[in-house]
């Protein structure tokens, strides 16, 4: 891990630290290519790309009902009875969420209110590469549900032999879900964007990806009539903020939760006097017992160690990285969430690891990464959910809001506008 003193820095390096590696141009063109192709072939081209990128051989994506059923009976009881327990406990943070309807009289007579209804439909991206994540399918469709979208499509990317995972297919079945396509990559986004090869047409595309993925869900979003997307969602982050008492273990640990994920993932360490000489031993202890070490390897050979002066130093680091998982292995550690405020979830406390978040805590895993946390929040109930306004005047309320809506339409050289609000309150007739 590379190593920098934060005092030592001026501004410019400062930014520097945190800034995203520039987005691969080749990546990008790849993925867009793909969708235009589909868009202008359609079920055509879904095909052949899932038989080019994932030697699909079959006719149709969908799983089939009882091959979903089938699998909680190839899953181990344990298993499906971890699953159960982290659904409710994320049914049950999630239960509170959810955008309120809201009824006003603005004025005399004229009534306002909001009206929130669930998006009609919703694509639900699950990784399933070097990791199947059925976790990522709890986390996604259990909001969905809460907010009550009735139409939810659920891409995976199929194994070697053309099937998907069973601990995903197993979570499916607990949360109720029929529509799973055996499909991933940019062409599953395409497919999702614009309705082909059996695949829905949805209103919103949720999920993490590769950078393929995640070009794919940038492009299509930006289209005339193209899907919106939840949040931007690039390799994984951690940040462990670790002061002198902080265990060794604990804080190496945590930041191996994070590199185990990818190659690319950024493994920062925020020290505030932590003993290094007890991480670093640690740290080579715990990745030599790890399966996806040399993943994680890799990404720990990215990752960087800052030197802190004191907690508003911390703070400020923390705030300007906008880390995905903030985890507070410090005193006190309340202190320093109560003022960083883009973080996507905070961990507080050395009994907290991000893996607590990832699985079974209840609160969302699906956050923003890249620095879109200055911004961006992570996957919630109103996420699913869109708004209405509605607005109902009286004869009385016309008459009272008119004098403001002309002046203000005057004010504008807007007279159609001004004469539309006259109309209704000189008896008909325009006197303008």
């Amino acid at each position: 891990m590379r190593r920098s003193t934060w005092s030592e820095l001026d501004e410019r390096e400062r930014d520097a630290v945190f800034a995203p590696p520039p987005a691969s141009e080749t990546i990008r063109a790849a993925a867009v290519e793909i969708v235009e192709t589909i868009r202008r072939e359609g079920s055509k081209a879904v095909f052949e790309y899932a038989r080019r990128f994932d030697g699909y051989d079959g006719n149709d994506f969908r799983v089939p009902a009882a091959e979903i059923e089938a699998a909680v009976l190839k899953t181990a009881r344990e298993d499906i009875a971890a699953m159960q327990m982290a659904i409710g406990a994320v049914r049950k943070f999630h239960a509170g969420q959810g955008l309120p309807d809201c009824d006003v009289e603005t004025w005399p007579g004229v009534k306002c209110r909001r009206r929130v209804d669930p998006l009609s439909s919703a694509g639900l991206y699950v990784p399933a590469g070097s990791a199947p994540l059925a976790s990522t399918l709890i986390m996604l469709a259990v909001p969905a549900q809460i907010a009550g979208v009735r139409d939810i499509a659920v891409v995976v990317p199929p194994q070697p032999d053309g099937r998907v995972n069973a601990a995903v297919l197993a979570a499916a079945s607990l949360l109720g879900i029929e529509n799973v396509f055996a499909i991933g990559g940019a062409q599953a986004i395409g497919a999702l964007a614009f309705g082909a090869a059996g695949l829905p047409k949805v209103a919103k595309i949720f999920g993490p990806g590769n950078a393929w993925v995640a070009a794919a869900k940038s492009h299509v979003s930006t289209l005339a009539g193209g899907p919106a997307i939840d949040l931007p969602a690039g390799p994984s982050e951690v940040m462990v903020i670790a002061d002198a008492d902080a265990r060794a273990d604990f804080v190496a640990a945590d930041l191996l939760a994070q590199a185990e994920h990818d190659p690319l993932a950024q493994v920062v360490l925020v020290s505030l006097g932590a003993d290094m000489t007890a991480i670093e031993t640690q740290l080579d202890r715990q990745l030599a017992g790890l399966p996806r070490r040399e993943i994680a390897s890799a990404a720990l050979d990215n990752g960087l160690i800052i030197a802190a002066a004191d907690r508003d130093a911390a703070v400020e680091i923390a705030n300007r990285g906008c880390p995905e998982h903030l985890i507070l292995q410090t005193a006190e550690p309340g202190g320093i969430a109560s003022k960083v405020l883009t973080a996507g979830s905070i961990f507080l406390g050395p009994w907290t690891p991000e893996s607590m978040g990832d699985y079974a805590a209840g609160p969302n895993h699906t956050l923003p990464t890249g620095g879109a946390g200055r911004a961006w929040s992570g996957v919630t109930v109103e996420a699913f959910q869109r708004t209405t306004t509605l607005i109902e005047a009286s004869e009385a309320g016309a008459k009272a809001i008119s004098p403001t809506v002309e002046r203000l339409a005057q004010l504008e050289g807007l007279e159609a506008h001004r004469n539309a609000m006259a109309l209704r309150t000189n008896g008909g007739r325009d006197e303008g």
